[in-house]
């Protein structure tokens, strides 16, 4: 027999299930064939050939050699043989936004000082494009490139954030349309203000004296293994690619360094030396209690409490040595 209380907890159990399969379900931000229109432009417009889009505007005459200049201009060019990239191919089919630009036309407004301007509003809205529609227009060519790490670009915080690739990347910029590492600190900046101050911190990576990059140490294409988009696969194989010494293995080792330096560390800027999260002891002593020594004054022993651990345990990250205990208290 049903009972009302076998009811409710049956019915409850439904809505448990509609609710989770809500929030599972994929929703596109638009209806698929809205979204297919931002991407391929207007449907009723031909493709007209880049020649024939830039002869009528001399608009963009700096921005045709500035792309002629690069990596994908090269590829534009007839003695490549590869025409893989032109105008449209970003901009969508031109024929509607040159209609009724004649060279008599473009003659004309030359004698006038003017200069003639296609009818934008007739190309895809590049600056209203939501973001993942936008990055959808670079990885139809570059997701299949081995050059970039662009196949976790989906999935990295960056893409998830809404960040697109022209967020970074000037296309019309020149001939390196790649960010020169001396130039990704102030790039990062734009979005990561609280690392800015960070690196102006007394103890700090060199990254404001370009001696360090962000992109030593993070793939801003993406990489799902880490959410700080670490290139490698933990903190500690991150940071022992330049702090080798502290790598190990080692016969003693300290547990927390062996997994994750920023246990002690601040990974970009601290107020205290070697940018330790705290000052010492204060640090060592939220895992290890205070210890007597044997041999000073009640006087020199309250002394000991306010002094650097390392001055007695130097070897802090790990040694092959034994102390002359015979333990491994990591003071040789």
């Amino acid at each position: 027999m049903i009972t009302k209380k076998s009811l409710l907890i049956f019915f409850l159990g439904m809505l448990i299930l509609i609710g989770c399969e809500t929030l599972k379900t994929s929703r596109p931000i638009m209806p698929v064939k809205e979204y297919e229109k931002l991407l391929v432009g207007r449907l009723d417009a031909n493709y007209v050939g880049e020649d024939n889009c830039l002869k009528t505007c001399h608009t963009h005459d700096k921005k045709r050699d500035d792309l002629a200049a690069s990596t994908m201009g090269a590829q534009l060019s007839k003695k490549s043989g590869m025409p893989l990239v032109d105008c449209e191919s970003c901009h969508g089919p031109g024929s509607l936004a040159i209609e009724g630009l004649t060279e008599e036309k473009v003659k004309e407004d030359l004698e006038n000082g003017k200069e003639t301007a296609c009818n934008y509003k007739a190309l895809i809205d590049l600056k209203n494009l939501p973001a993942p529609a936008l990055s959808l227009m670079c990885l139809k060519c570059h997701s299949a490139n081995a050059t970039f790490n662009l196949h976790n670009w989906n999935a990295n915080v960056h893409a998830i954030n809404d960040v697109s690739c022209s967020d970074c990347h000037e296309i019309h910029k020149g001939p390196d349309l790649i960010v020169s590492p001396k130039d990704t600190a102030e790039m990062c900046y734009k979005c990561h203000q609280e690392v800015r101050a960070e690196f102006y911190l007394p103890s700090h990576h060199p990254v404001a004296e370009h001696k360090v990059f962000c992109t030593d140490c993070h793939d801003s294409h993406g990489g799902i293994l880490t959410e700080s988009l670490l290139r490698m696969s933990t903190v500690k194989e991150q940071c022992t690619q330049c702090h080798v010494e502290k790598e190990g293995p080692f016969v003693f080792e300290h547990a927390e360094s062996a997994e994750n330096c920023s246990t002690c560390h601040a990974h970009h800027g601290s107020v205290n030396n070697n940018l330790l999260i705290a000052r010492e002891p204060f640090l060592c002593l939220q895992c290890h209690e205070g210890h007597k020594i044997s041999g000073i004054s009640s006087e020199e022993r309250k002394a000991v409490y306010y002094t650097r651990c390392t001055d007695c345990h130097s070897q802090i990250h790990g040694t092959d040595i034994p102390s002359a205990s015979g333990k491994g208290i990591f003071t040789q």
